[in-house]
């Protein structure tokens, strides 16, 4: 049995993956990866989902679909803690040589706790390749940069910076979308990250970003991006809890503050 990971009960959910998709996809099956936190060294055992791509051959026939909808449902009640936090996408290989097709294209994902795949761009993107080619885990199949090149610095930058500009310009319309405890928190540790990857081009790790806008911003924001990270852990139960008073108001200022400093020092 593969052992992609310290975690035996991750590898556990993994294996089955691979054979089960295997099962359906056939010799459509390139290769099963690993992005996200284990990629990039900020996993949680208690919080934590896992982050994969199916990377196939060619684009998903309708049999296929139905075929992976059918595992994917059946394999949610697998007898593993992680089963019930898988998060991913299927991705034909041809997309990963067609730049025009990033963050247009949907793919076919399974967003974590659910049973069924839906059509979202959420994996095609310029941060899940990048992550993919330097840090990737490969769990069946050849290693991904092997599939495609590096992603290059620039294109990465611009990608974050339209999310920061849109996510950001989003929330600052409606300040709903921060109102719980674990949202709030998330966007301020995803507004420091990507203000670390419009300086250095790459991506790092949540802990990283952290402590990198701690030493490289205002200390203004110190208190605000300290409470973000402590308040981090056990995102099921506080995704339901009302931040603190004042804490949406300061969480709106700083990205404004964050969407102004990317723009003014010219990233990307």
């Amino acid at each position: 049995m593969m052992q992609p990971t310290p975690y035996p009960g991750v590898n556990r959910v993994l294996h089955e993956l691979v054979a089960r998709a295997g099962r359906v996809l056939g010799k459509n099956l390139v290769g099963v990866y690993l992005h996200g936190s284990l990629a990039v060294g900020d996993f949680d055992e208690r919080d934590s989902d896992l982050d994969f791509l199916v990377v196939v051959g060619e684009p998903l026939a309708e049999a296929e679909v139905a075929g992976l909808q059918a595992m994917h449902d059946r394999l949610h009640d697998f007898e593993a803690p992680w089963a019930q936090h898988l998060e991913g996408s299927y991705l034909p290989k041809a997309l990963l040589e067609q730049p025009e097709a990033v963050g247009v294209t949907p793919l076919w994902y399974l967003d974590n706790g659910w049973r069924e795949l839906t059509q979202s761009v959420h994996d095609n993107s310029w941060v899940v390749f990048w992550i993919l080619h330097r840090y990737g885990i490969t769990v069946a199949g050849p290693e991904a940069k092997t599939l495609f090149g590096p992603v290059p610095a620039d294109r990465l930058r611009r990608e974050v910076l339209a999310v920061m500009k849109n996510w950001g310009g989003d929330m600052r319309k409606d300040p709903a979308m921060i109102s719980s405890v674990w949202y709030q928190s998330f966007a301020v540790i995803s507004f420091c990250r990507m203000l670390q990857t419009l300086r250095t081009g790459e991506i790092h790790s949540k802990k990283t970003g952290v402590h990198w806008a701690q030493a490289e911003l205002e200390p203004r924001w110190a208190g605000l991006i300290q409470r973000a990270w402590k308040e981090r852990p056990d995102p099921s139960r506080k995704i339901r809890l009302p931040p603190a008073a004042g804490e949406v108001e300061q969480t709106l200022e700083f990205i404004g503050y964050a969407q102004t400093l990317a723009l003014r020092s010219g990233y990307g």
